[in-house]
């Protein structure tokens, strides 16, 4: 089983907001979901954005692999992937 660390959507029709989420690669975007990690809210004056820290470092640590838009996320708040 492949793991990944992308955003399942929610929020209304143009104004989105994102869970950021552990899921198995194979199910679809708003799928089931293993945990929750955070959230991304791009419509906010301020981007807002909340990164449970711990259970991301340990999720990478098992092996799973952030979506090219999570690895941005996690790099604009001072999250080093290395």
């Amino acid at each position: 089983m492949s793991v990944k660390i992308r955003l399942k959507k929610f929020g209304a029709k143009k104004r989105p907001y994102y869970r950021i989420v552990v899921a198995d690669s194979r199910c679809a975007r708003d799928g089931a979901t293993l945990e929750e990690v955070g959230y991304y809210r791009p419509v906010e004056k301020e981007n807002q954005v909340s990164l449970n820290t711990v259970s991301i470092r340990a999720w990478l640590d098992k092996g799973a692999i952030p979506s090219p838009t999570v690895k941005q996320l996690l790099n604009k708040n001072n999250f080093f992937l290395g």
